[in-house]
């Protein structure tokens, strides 16, 4: 099984882990654990496509780890409103209007970031289980919808994005 994959099923399993009272710590890392599902499937996805040839998993690996997540949460932010960030903006010439799953997948990785950092920082204010719940089911239909349309060239430029976004010119 993938990571992803891997990651989601946990956040599924904390998230219904205690059947009564859910323990603060189990909500919290199922939040973390579905975060952490979309954010590799996006770093799998995009590093397999710049990286395309077989036996090249080392490589891939080494790419994956200058994905930053402050970076990436800037381009969703964007994608989010339904927009394209200024220095991707020759990339999608011909590719607009964004696709609406596109959009609703950037969205979802914004607001698991924030919900991921509210989790793991703000330890004050506790969690409810459906909160927790909400958002394992966020990434399960972001996931789903990523199948969707990951080979369009639009998912392409958006993967791009997600790596140079502050290292284009301009």
């Amino acid at each position: 099984m993938s990571l992803h994959a891997d990651l989601l099923k946990q956040a599924w399993h904390l998230a219904n882990k205690e059947p009564r009272r859910p323990s603060q710590a189990s909500l919290r890392r199922a939040i973390s654990a579905a975060c952490y599902a979309l954010f590799h499937r996006l770093v799998d996805e995009a590093t397999r496509m710049m990286i395309s040839r077989s036996n090249r998993d080392s490589l891939r690996q080494c790419l994956s780890r200058a994905f930053r997540h402050s970076d990436m949460q800037e381009v969703c932010k964007r994608f989010a409103s339904n927009q394209v960030p200024k220095k991707l903006s020759p990339a999608f010439d011909d590719l607009l209007p964004l696709h609406p799953k596109l959009v609703s997948i950037a969205r979802a990785f914004f607001d698991l970031q924030e919900a991921r950092h509210q989790a793991d920082y703000n330890t004050y204010r506790p969690l409810r289980r459906e909160e927790a719940l909400h958002h394992v089911e966020v990434t399960e239909k972001a996931l789903q919808d990523w199948e969707l349309i990951r080979k369009t060239p639009q998912a392409d430029a958006f993967l791009t994005g997600l790596l140079i976004i502050r290292r284009i010119q301009g």
